[in-house]
């Protein structure tokens, strides 16, 4: 189980500290049966606990399984000893199974930040899409998958009012360690059925190769600044260092996917420009 939200990502171990506190202490949070009638089927996971200080979800958060099947995915999530779990696995099919309570906080985001916040998984909801990733055959999301998490994402965003620019990729909001669900997700359909942000990016130009690491030319500072606003934890140094180059490539892997490498180029300044400008 390589390069995923389950295991590890792309820079290394996906660290657990602060998930497992607080194991579930009510039936409230317990599932016993679907918050959504899409839900086909149920299989528990005893890895969550309660959402802390009072929060609610704020988070639409979409990784993928990175394994061979939604099935071996959905086991190990269920396993005491995974340390792992997520409200909703969505297969290549399209069927949806449940695993955690919404009430509840799934241990699904790991070690991440988004807009000043850093535990997620008490202000979110998780999404598994099966997908073996890409140390291990990463393909095109089906259609009827697609359909399904769209149909799902409907459902959950409508009920807990989550803002649009608050569905994201895991690799959002953990840009050094995670690349889920990857630059082959479909983002741009969501959106033009109402899930999730989204403006048509700006055209790679080839004769634009872009700022690579250790550049502090003016336009580092500006993609900072930017980065920040827009929700990403990115220090504002003017110097393009590796924890900026990861946020612009996870940037690309969700907002600009015909060209991912980190580097900073027209393309990606006007696509983040554009979407800041539409909120």
């Amino acid at each position: 189980m390589r390069g995923n939200t389950i295991t590890k990502g792309m820079a290394g171990p996906l660290l657990m500290a602060g998930t497992r506190k607080r194991r579930h202490r009510n039936v409230v949070s317990k599932l016993a049966a679907p918050d959504s009638p899409l839900v086909a089927a149920l299989h528990p996971s005893p890895n969550f606990g309660e959402r802390l200080n009072g929060a609610k979800p704020t988070i639409l958060l979409m990784h993928y399984t990175g394994m061979s099947s939604a099935w071996k995915a959905i086991e190990w999530l269920a396993q005491p000893e995974s340390g792992v779990s997520c409200h909703y696995v969505v297969d290549e099919t399209g069927s949806i199974t449940q695993m955690v309570s919404e009430q509840a906080r799934a241990w699904h985001a790991g070690r991440s930040f988004w807009q000043g916040e850093t535990d997620i998984n008490s202000c979110s909801i998780g999404i598994e899409i099966q997908n073996p990733g890409h140390e291990d055959g990463y393909r095109d999301f089906p259609a009827a998958q697609m359909a399904a998490v769209l149909a799902l994402s409907r459902d959950i965003v409508a009920r807990h009012e989550i803002p649009r620019q608050r569905v994201l990729a895991h690799s959002d909001i953990a840009p050094a360690r995670k690349i889920d669900p990857g630059e082959k997700f479909d983002w741009a359909f969501l959106a033009k059925n109402g899930v999730g942000h989204w403006v048509a990016p700006k055209s790679v130009d080839p004769c634009d190769p872009g700022l690579s690491n250790g550049s502090d030319a003016p336009e580092v500072l500006k993609m900072q600044e930017l980065l920040g606003r827009y929700g990403f934890c990115v220090e504002t140094t003017g110097v393009l260092d590796e924890p900026t180059a990861f946020a612009v490539r996870a940037f690309q892997l969700h907002f600009r996917p015909q060209r991912i490498d980190g580097r900073i180029d027209r393309s990606t300044v006007t696509t983040l420009e554009r979407l800041i400008e539409t909120l």
